[in-house]
């Protein structure tokens, strides 16, 4: 049981913290998330640990008044009872006043705390929260609170956010201007190595993401799902990080890894999924059974964990470049397939029930490699009967005109900062 004054003592202290809050990068999905404050849901922000959701959690308090917070990881909280909340709500009114929008930073720590979220709601108070794993997220709401909450995910830095965090706020002119392009080049060749991790590009510790990583696995797996073969869940980690935007099987990884079935494959790859770091995506295919069926491709959430995580002796430079763009797609909530039949194509976009995009991913296209590449963007749009295509790049930029098709071939750092207006004029 914790008292009433130690609930004061850790709610002042929490909101001094706030108050002091140093300057940080605009993130840019509270632009997104600001206009649901009018909505009557919940608003959950999840996402990988680290990954800002606490400070974006701050940036759209500074936009709202008559608020309140509580970060529930704070560790007095360690065995707090659901039956102690109506304590802190008082606790709460009290430091803040009758508050009518509520902010809880990992409420998810706190068991049955889907019970209090449900009354306050109902109270009439608009509640927002954080979280670090989807499936206990949304197991908990879909018994709940179903239909009654609205989730976003936040990723580590874009491209954008990264040069924002190195005093860099670039327009399209940029794209045009040598001495600015080259500026542009040089950050995102570093953005490919160091990725978007907030903390970690302040402070430029590879500790700091290993710690991420343990975290992950122990608190976010091991621990929740009573994990006891620690050293094959590692192993699979770093097969699957190695192999990042490369098709495998639940049955191939089980040979690998030396694992009785592949189910318990599928489910240790689930929890990591749960955790956000890595995604699944399906080869797509109009029979829902076949595409179930085929290999899956798997991306990891930010580039940093391929050097932490993988057995190369040097970053994959290629699918480290698949893997961003993968991330820009999945940012901006694009329903993501692969293609493979004769020929391979990276992404297909669905809108819908339709494919309305193909985008094909290589580091450097030259004689080498030139007839592949094309030849799986080609088939993919002439399958789903698209006129124009997309070839994203290190840094070529080229139009191309074949069996009257348009190959748009850009450097994968101008597609990541092109304006959304831009960006479909090119597509």
């Amino acid at each position: 049981m914790i008292s009433k004054e130690v609930l004061r003592q850790i709610l002042i202290q929490q909101q001094q913290t706030i108050q002091k809050q140093e300057h940080t990068i605009p993130r840019e999905l509270a632009s997104e998330i600001l206009p649901w404050f009018k909505d009557k849901r919940v608003l959950i922000l999840t996402g990988l640990r680290r990954s800002g959701k606490s400070t974006l959690l701050h940036q759209l308090m500074q936009k709202i008044t008559q608020s309140c917070y509580v970060n529930f990881e704070d560790e007095r909280f360690l065995g707090f009872p659901a039956a102690e909340f109506e304590s802190l709500h008082e606790v709460l009114l009290e430091i803040y006043g009758n508050a009518h929008i509520y902010f809880f930073d990992e409420i998810q720590n706190i068991p049955h705390f889907e019970t209090f979220v449900r009354r306050l709601q109902d109270q009439g108070k608009k509640i927002i929260i954080t979280g670090s794993n989807a499936r206990l997220l949304s197991f908990e709401f879909g018994t709940r609170l179903t239909g009654r909450y609205k989730q976003f995910d936040v990723y580590p830095f874009s491209f954008y956010e990264y040069l924002q965090h190195s005093d860099l706020t670039p327009t399209n002119e940029w794209f045009y201007l040598t001495e600015k392009k080259a500026v542009l080049i040089r950050q995102f060749n570093q953005y490919m190595t160091k990725g978007g991790i907030p903390e970690y590009l302040k402070n430029n510790d590879i500790d700091y993401v290993k710690t991420i990583y343990e975290n992950i696995l122990y608190r976010d797996i091991i621990a929740r799902y009573l994990i006891k073969q620690q050293n094959t869940l590692r192993e699979l980690v770093n097969i699957l990080v190695t192999n990042m935007a490369s098709p495998f099987t639940y049955n191939s990884l089980k040979k690998t890894v030396k694992l009785s079935n592949a189910i318990t494959v599928k489910e240790y790859i689930s929890y990591l999924q749960n955790s956000y770091l890595f995604f699944e995506v399906q080869k797509f295919d109009y029979s829902l059974k076949k595409q179930l069926t085929a290999p899956k491709k798997i991306y990891v959430v930010d580039p940093i964990f391929h050097q932490v995580c993988g057995m190369n002796i040097s970053p994959n430079k290629g699918r480290v470049l698949e893997n961003l763009v993968f991330l820009h797609l999945k940012r901006n909530k694009h329903d993501i397939y692969y293609f493979d039949r004769t020929h391979q194509c990276d992404f297909l976009i669905k809108d819908a029930a339709k494919i309305t995009q193909a985008i094909q991913v290589c580091y450097v296209l030259d004689e080498t490699n030139r007839e592949r590449e094309l030849n799986g963007l080609l088939e993919a749009l002439s399958t789903f009967h698209l006129k124009e295509g997309i070839l994203l790049t290190q840094d070529q930029e080229e139009d191309l005109h074949i069996d009257k098709k348009i190959i748009h071939v850009l450097p994968v750092w101008k597609w990541l900062l092109l304006k959304k207006a831009e960006n479909k004029r090119k597509i």
